[in-house]
Protein backbone atom coordinates (compact mmCIF):
# COMPACT_ATOMS: atom_id res chain seq x y z
CA UNK A 1 0.00 0.00 0.00
CA UNK A 2 1.15 3.50 -0.83
CA UNK A 3 2.41 5.81 1.93
CA UNK A 4 1.67 8.93 0.06
CA UNK A 5 -1.90 8.74 -0.28
CA UNK A 6 -4.46 10.32 2.65
CA UNK A 7 -7.48 8.59 1.17
CA UNK A 8 -6.93 4.76 -0.17
CA UNK A 9 -10.44 3.67 -1.00
CA UNK A 10 -10.91 -0.13 -2.84
CA UNK A 11 -14.26 -1.53 -4.03
CA UNK A 12 -16.94 0.53 -1.23
CA UNK A 13 -20.33 -0.68 -1.71
CA UNK A 14 -23.00 0.92 0.19
CA UNK A 15 -26.52 -0.34 0.46
CA UNK A 16 -29.47 1.59 2.63
CA UNK A 17 -32.53 -0.14 3.97
CA UNK A 18 -33.79 -3.39 4.48
CA UNK A 19 -33.09 -7.00 3.07
CA UNK A 20 -36.48 -6.77 1.33
CA UNK A 21 -35.81 -3.82 0.05
CA UNK A 22 -31.85 -2.92 -0.41
CA UNK A 23 -31.74 0.53 -2.10
CA UNK A 24 -27.67 0.47 -3.83
CA UNK A 25 -25.80 3.86 -3.08
CA UNK A 26 -22.12 2.97 -3.77
CA UNK A 27 -21.31 0.08 -6.45
CA UNK A 28 -17.62 -0.57 -5.93
CA UNK A 29 -15.76 2.66 -5.97
CA UNK A 30 -11.86 3.00 -6.12
CA UNK A 31 -10.59 6.26 -5.26
CA UNK A 32 -7.06 7.00 -4.17
CA UNK A 33 -5.91 10.58 -3.47
CA UNK A 34 -2.71 11.86 -2.78
CA UNK A 35 -1.29 13.56 0.20
CA UNK A 36 -1.97 17.46 -0.16
CA UNK A 37 -4.09 16.90 -3.56
CA UNK A 38 -7.32 18.62 -4.10
CA UNK A 39 -10.12 17.02 -5.64
CA UNK A 40 -13.59 18.14 -6.68
CA UNK A 41 -16.27 15.54 -6.66
CA UNK A 42 -18.85 16.56 -9.12
CA UNK A 43 -22.36 14.48 -10.16
CA UNK A 44 -26.01 14.89 -10.56
CA UNK A 45 -28.34 15.02 -7.43
CA UNK A 46 -28.62 11.15 -5.67
CA UNK A 47 -25.16 10.20 -7.89
CA UNK A 48 -23.68 9.07 -4.74
CA UNK A 49 -21.34 12.07 -3.80
CA UNK A 50 -22.69 12.82 -0.11
CA UNK A 51 -22.66 9.48 0.67
CA UNK A 52 -19.39 8.56 -1.00
CA UNK A 53 -18.10 11.61 1.16
CA UNK A 54 -19.35 10.21 4.42
CA UNK A 55 -18.02 6.55 3.99
CA UNK A 56 -14.66 8.20 3.42
CA UNK A 57 -14.74 10.72 6.92
CA UNK A 58 -16.23 7.87 8.77
CA UNK A 59 -19.62 9.17 9.21
CA UNK A 60 -21.14 5.86 7.67
CA UNK A 61 -20.37 2.86 7.52
CA UNK A 62 -19.57 1.02 4.14
CA UNK A 63 -20.92 -2.20 3.63
CA UNK A 64 -18.10 -3.58 1.67
CA UNK A 65 -14.37 -2.63 0.78
CA UNK A 66 -11.70 -1.62 2.04
CA UNK A 67 -11.14 2.68 3.48
CA UNK A 68 -7.61 3.50 4.62
CA UNK A 69 -8.05 7.06 5.46
CA UNK A 70 -5.20 9.55 7.17
CA UNK A 71 -3.38 6.09 7.72
CA UNK A 72 -5.98 4.73 9.74
CA UNK A 73 -8.21 1.53 8.48
CA UNK A 74 -11.82 2.86 8.73
CA UNK A 75 -13.58 -0.27 7.86
CA UNK A 76 -12.24 -2.70 11.07
CA UNK A 77 -12.64 0.56 13.83
CA UNK A 78 -15.76 1.01 16.23
CA UNK A 79 -17.42 4.35 16.76
CA UNK A 80 -15.70 5.14 19.52
CA UNK A 81 -12.16 4.60 17.95
CA UNK A 82 -13.36 6.48 14.68
CA UNK A 83 -13.97 9.30 16.65
CA UNK A 84 -10.83 9.26 18.20
CA UNK A 85 -8.85 9.07 14.40
CA UNK A 86 -10.62 11.70 13.39
CA UNK A 87 -10.27 14.19 15.98
CA UNK A 88 -7.42 17.05 15.03
CA UNK A 89 -6.50 15.30 11.71
CA UNK A 90 -9.95 15.36 10.09
CA UNK A 91 -12.23 18.71 9.22
CA UNK A 92 -15.73 17.78 7.74
CA UNK A 93 -18.05 20.60 6.73
CA UNK A 94 -21.52 19.33 5.54
CA UNK A 95 -24.29 20.43 4.38
CA UNK A 96 -26.22 20.55 7.74
CA UNK A 97 -23.97 22.71 10.17
CA UNK A 98 -24.64 20.69 13.08
CA UNK A 99 -23.70 23.86 15.52
CA UNK A 100 -23.92 23.48 19.18
CA UNK A 101 -27.06 25.64 19.95
CA UNK A 102 -26.11 26.62 23.79
CA UNK A 103 -22.52 27.72 22.39
CA UNK A 104 -21.63 30.55 20.90
CA UNK A 105 -19.75 30.75 17.80
CA UNK A 106 -16.44 31.22 19.60
CA UNK A 107 -17.22 28.12 21.38
CA UNK A 108 -18.37 25.97 18.61
CA UNK A 109 -15.28 26.15 16.86
CA UNK A 110 -12.55 26.31 19.96
CA UNK A 111 -14.43 23.11 21.30
CA UNK A 112 -13.21 20.39 19.06
CA UNK A 113 -10.07 21.45 19.69
CA UNK A 114 -10.42 22.22 23.37
CA UNK A 115 -11.35 17.97 23.31
CA UNK A 116 -8.38 17.17 20.95
CA UNK A 117 -6.00 18.68 23.69
CA UNK A 118 -5.01 21.75 21.73
CA UNK A 119 -3.66 24.65 23.23
CA UNK A 120 -4.71 28.13 22.41
CA UNK A 121 -7.90 26.94 21.38
CA UNK A 122 -10.35 29.76 21.80
CA UNK A 123 -7.55 32.40 20.39
CA UNK A 124 -7.66 30.32 17.56
CA UNK A 125 -11.37 30.28 17.10
CA UNK A 126 -11.66 33.97 16.89
CA UNK A 127 -8.45 34.58 14.21
CA UNK A 128 -10.55 31.55 11.93
CA UNK A 129 -14.13 33.38 12.57
CA UNK A 130 -12.24 36.28 11.85
CA UNK A 131 -10.97 34.68 8.69
CA UNK A 132 -14.38 33.91 7.06
CA UNK A 133 -15.69 37.68 7.90
CA UNK A 134 -17.55 36.61 11.82
CA UNK A 135 -15.11 38.74 13.72
CA UNK A 136 -17.84 41.21 14.91
CA UNK A 137 -20.05 37.57 15.41
CA UNK A 138 -18.02 35.87 18.01
CA UNK A 139 -20.05 35.80 21.17
CA UNK A 140 -23.21 35.10 19.24
CA UNK A 141 -25.29 31.81 19.63
CA UNK A 142 -26.48 30.01 16.33
CA UNK A 143 -29.78 31.09 16.62
CA UNK A 144 -28.36 34.43 16.33
CA UNK A 145 -26.81 34.21 13.25
CA UNK A 146 -28.22 33.66 9.67
CA UNK A 147 -28.18 30.33 7.73
CA UNK A 148 -24.77 32.18 5.63
CA UNK A 149 -23.34 32.72 8.84
CA UNK A 150 -24.22 29.68 10.30
CA UNK A 151 -22.27 28.06 7.19
CA UNK A 152 -19.21 29.97 7.95
CA UNK A 153 -18.68 28.81 11.83
CA UNK A 154 -19.06 25.33 10.41
CA UNK A 155 -16.48 26.17 7.89
CA UNK A 156 -14.07 27.89 10.57
CA UNK A 157 -14.85 24.77 13.00
CA UNK A 158 -13.67 22.25 10.31
CA UNK A 159 -10.38 24.59 9.73
CA UNK A 160 -9.70 25.79 13.05
CA UNK A 161 -7.47 22.35 14.17
CA UNK A 162 -5.10 22.26 11.48
CA UNK A 163 -6.44 19.01 10.25
CA UNK A 164 -4.42 17.37 7.23
CA UNK A 165 -7.54 16.23 5.37
CA UNK A 166 -10.49 18.13 5.06
CA UNK A 167 -14.02 17.45 3.74
CA UNK A 168 -16.63 20.44 2.36
CA UNK A 169 -19.71 19.21 0.97
CA UNK A 170 -21.44 22.23 -0.96
CA UNK A 171 -19.24 24.44 1.26
CA UNK A 172 -20.77 27.91 -0.61
CA UNK A 173 -24.63 26.48 -0.88
CA UNK A 174 -25.77 28.86 0.87
CA UNK A 175 -23.52 31.98 0.50
CA UNK A 176 -24.05 34.64 -1.83
CA UNK A 177 -21.13 34.64 -4.54
CA UNK A 178 -18.92 37.89 -2.84
CA UNK A 179 -18.79 35.44 0.58
CA UNK A 180 -18.80 32.30 -1.38
CA UNK A 181 -15.77 33.20 -2.92
CA UNK A 182 -14.10 34.42 0.47
CA UNK A 183 -14.57 31.09 1.66
CA UNK A 184 -13.15 29.23 -1.08
CA UNK A 185 -9.99 31.60 -1.01
CA UNK A 186 -10.01 30.48 2.99
CA UNK A 187 -10.12 26.78 2.36
CA UNK A 188 -7.36 27.03 -0.27
CA UNK A 189 -5.12 29.49 1.36
CA UNK A 190 -5.56 26.74 4.55
CA UNK A 191 -4.61 24.07 2.26
CA UNK A 192 -1.62 25.45 0.99
CA UNK A 193 -0.88 26.95 4.48
CA UNK A 194 -0.72 23.57 6.01
CA UNK A 195 -0.51 21.10 2.93
CA UNK A 196 -4.02 19.37 4.00
CA UNK A 197 -5.83 17.45 1.58
CA UNK A 198 -8.78 18.80 0.28
CA UNK A 199 -11.92 17.21 -1.01
CA UNK A 200 -14.75 19.32 -2.24
CA UNK A 201 -18.14 18.33 -3.31
CA UNK A 202 -19.94 21.24 -5.20
CA UNK A 203 -22.11 21.78 -8.38
CA UNK A 204 -19.83 25.48 -9.24
CA UNK A 205 -17.59 24.76 -12.45
CA UNK A 206 -15.27 27.27 -11.51
CA UNK A 207 -14.32 25.87 -8.08
CA UNK A 208 -13.64 22.74 -9.61
CA UNK A 209 -11.58 24.17 -11.98
CA UNK A 210 -9.32 25.34 -9.38
CA UNK A 211 -8.77 21.93 -8.15
CA UNK A 212 -5.87 19.59 -9.25
CA UNK A 213 -8.89 16.68 -10.41
CA UNK A 214 -11.85 16.51 -10.62
CA UNK A 215 -13.34 13.34 -9.94
CA UNK A 216 -17.60 12.95 -11.41
CA UNK A 217 -20.10 10.11 -10.10
CA UNK A 218 -22.94 8.93 -11.88
CA UNK A 219 -25.42 6.23 -10.46
CA UNK A 220 -23.40 5.08 -7.51
CA UNK A 221 -19.78 4.71 -9.79
CA UNK A 222 -16.94 7.06 -11.21
CA UNK A 223 -17.78 8.23 -14.52
CA UNK A 224 -15.03 10.08 -15.26
CA UNK A 225 -11.62 10.82 -13.62
CA UNK A 226 -9.32 13.67 -14.62
CA UNK A 227 -6.60 15.95 -13.37
CA UNK A 228 -6.24 19.32 -14.04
Amino acid sequence: MRTDLAIDARDIRLTLGDAARPVEILKGIDLAVCEGETLALLGPSGSGKSSLMAVLSGLERASGGSIEVAGEQFATLDEDALATARRGKIGIVLQAFHLLPTMTARENVATPMELAGMDGARARAASELEAVGLGHRLDHYPTQLSGGEQQRVAIARAIAPRPTLIFADEPTGNLDAATGEQIIEVLLDRRRETGATLVIITHDPALAERCDRIVTLADGRIESDSAQ
